[in-house]
């Protein structure tokens, strides 16, 4: 019985997510950087004005014509870029959705309870679905839970609007709000 060989283990070299300096293919580029005339510029002629100043030249927009390269140093570049999309994921707020649950016999006191909470998860930016829950013998009473609902849309209609009149699912009766856009 033969052993096959393997071929030696290569580890994987990580491609970087920008081209460098030789790296990059076109014949002319457009140039940007602090210290330097911005404009269109052979490659080979943009390469020596940033060994000129002993950084790099990154290719920042490849589907640009002619490409946009930036002299900078390359870790710094990185090193700001990480910086800016950890801000920017900080400041993006994914929206939930909250749900409130009412019964056909919602007492007045309890309704505006639940009105103040969902205004203020519409003015956080979050969804709200709001049902009716029907249990035994309060299914007879549709009626009445879509006047809830209704009345609900009324309520909550400064802060938010109602994506789609109330309907059944089963034994509840749905109905969900969006957040009005700020301007």
């Amino acid at each position: 019985m033969q052993k096959r060989s393997r071929p030696p283990f290569r580890p994987r070299v990580p491609q970087n997510e920008h081209r460098l300096n030789r790296e990059i293919t076109a014949p002319e580029v457009r140039v940007i950087g602090e210290g330097i005339e911005p404009g269109v510029y052979p490659v080979a002629e943009a390469i020596k004005m940033a060994e000129a100043q002993g950084v790099d030249l990154v290719e920042i927009s490849p589907s640009a014509v002619p490409p946009v390269c930036r002299i900078i140093d390359y870790k710094k570049f990185l090193y700001e870029k990480k910086k800016k999309d950890k801000e920017q994921k900080a400041k993006a707020r994914q929206s939930e959705v909250k749900e409130i649950r009412f019964t056909p016999n919602t007492d007045e006191h309890d309704f505006d309870f639940k009105a103040k909470h969902a205004e203020k998860f519409l003015k956080e930016g979050d969804k709200v679905k709001c049902y009716v829950q029907f249990k035994g013998r309060a299914i007879m009473f549709q009626e009445r839970g879509e006047l809830l609902l209704l009345k609900f849309a009324e309520r909550l209609a400064e802060v938010g609007a109602l994506e789609s009149m109330p309907k059944m699912e089963g034994k509840r009766m749905l109905a969900i709000f969006s957040p009005k856009k700020k301007k």
